[in-house]
């Protein structure tokens, strides 16, 4: 799918679009000014105090918050002091307004009817896709010429040198059917997917035989995985679809609303998102033993077609962990449909890390570099405590060995 029209930035006050929206609206504050306190200087007041006292009482943090959320977007009285003739001309302001957001709704609409018109003309390529993978066709002599140019390219930009077939091993590997772990490798190699994938699921995501999306008739898409008969559900196909509001934005654009995704049939025992835990009681007067066994949930990438739900009713003191899992949620959703089904093979050879400003090796060293600096941080302080202890240690007791570093 080439590149939409799109603002793809989750702080923008705007609301979204079908291209590019966040799980939740940008609060009310983002489009007005702050109300201030005037009898309060801000240099009479000691930030530091503040944030400490702020930071022992968040009750108070969430009552500020609120008082101040009821009066956002409540009228200051300047335009009602206005003259008549003026008051006129401000509300016929917001009539040129009307036009304007009557204008922004028509070419979202235009937009999303364009996505949907160039859509099915990939369609026939990600159906040739898909039989490559599966192995149900061979790739045409014309387009293995045009990726071997393109890798020929790649190459001469890379003072690599490149290594040669084994034959032997081709020999071997004729009889392979299609491209094994196609959407696996591909997935790993997307950051956001790959933080949901463990090592479990792997089993069954090597399964995949098939990622596509649909356009829903409304507003909204729909996610499809085509699994292979596995040993861990009986679906053969799981699906998840994002919904929008039916009412456009304060700019014309289209408001997501919640997912929905299919249950998984798991087969007795193969439930991915669990697993037993088993604990050991002995009973206080006959000493006997038994053995409780507990299913608790675990991470897995299974749980994104059980997507959160949005709050409901007053705000409480988990709804801001929600909101944040919400609109995680709807970017995983995001990146499926943008990146990993229109370039899949850009991301099953690692090629696509490179237009997100990340490559393996980066990823990895960057991973070493804070666990060290975590490493160094705990031993410096084991080192302190040591000399300190040290100092104030009058005895003649021999020096302790500095304690290991724990590993979180």
């Amino acid at each position: 799918m080439s590149e939409p029209i799109r603002n793809k930035k989750l702080d923008l006050p705007t609301a979204p679009t079908p291209q590019n929206t966040p799980a939740q609206n940008a609060p009310i504050s983002s489009h007005a000014q702050q109300p201030g306190i005037a009898s309060i200087k801000e240099e009479d007041l000691d930030k530091a105090a503040a944030a400490s006292i702020f930071a022992q009482n968040p009750k108070l943090v969430n009552l500020i918050q609120g008082k101040l959320g009821t009066l956002v977007g409540r009228s200051s009285g300047y335009v009602e002091s206005l003259p008549a003739t003026v008051r006129r001309r401000v509300a016929g302001l917001k009539g040129v307004q009307k036009e304007h957001a009557k204008l922004e709704a028509e070419f979202q609409e235009e937009v999303l009817e364009l996505e949907k018109r160039f859509f099915k003309k990939y369609s026939p390529l990600y159906e040739r896709r898909a039989r490559i993978v599966n192995g149900t066709a061979e790739p045409t002599e014309e387009d293995v010429k045009a990726g071997e140019k393109e890798e020929e390219d790649d190459n001469d930009d890379d003072d690599e040198e490149s290594t040669k077939p084994d034959a032997a091993a081709d020999k071997e590997e004729e009889d392979m059917k299609g491209i094994p772990e196609f959407w696996l490798s591909a997935m790993k190699n997307q950051v956001s997917l790959a933080e949901l994938i463990t090592d479990v699921d792997e089993p069954a995501l090597s399964k995949l035989t098939d990622i596509r999306m649909e356009y829903l008739e409304k507003p909204g898409f729909r996610l499809i995985f085509e699994f292979s008969d596995n040993e861990f559900f009986t679906n053969n196909v799981l699906t998840k679809t994002y919904f929008y509001q039916e009412e456009s934005s304060y700019g014309g654009e289209f408001i997501y609303d919640h997912a929905e995704g299919d249950t998984i049939d798991w087969k007795v025992g193969k439930d991915l998102t669990v697993k037993i835990e088993q604990k050991k009681q002995r009973n206080k007067n006959t000493k006997q033993t038994r053995v409780i066994k507990k299913t608790v949930p675990r991470d897995s990438f299974f749980n994104f077609f059980n997507p959160p739900k949005a709050p409901e009713g007053d705000e409480d003191e988990t709804s801001s962990d929600i909101e944040e899992r919400l609109e995680l949620d709807y970017q995983l959703g995001e990146d499926v449909k943008e990146k990993l089904i229109p370039r899949a093979i850009d991301w099953f050879t690692g090629e696509a890390l490179q237009f997100e400003g990340l490559d393996e090796d980066d990823l990895a060293e960057g991973e070493f570099e804070d666990e060290d600096d975590d490493d160094d941080e705990e031993l410096s302080e084991d080192r302190d405590d040591e000399e300190e202890s040290e100092d104030e240690d009058d005895t003649s007791k021999p020096k302790q060995e500095a304690a290991e570093c724990k590993q979180s």
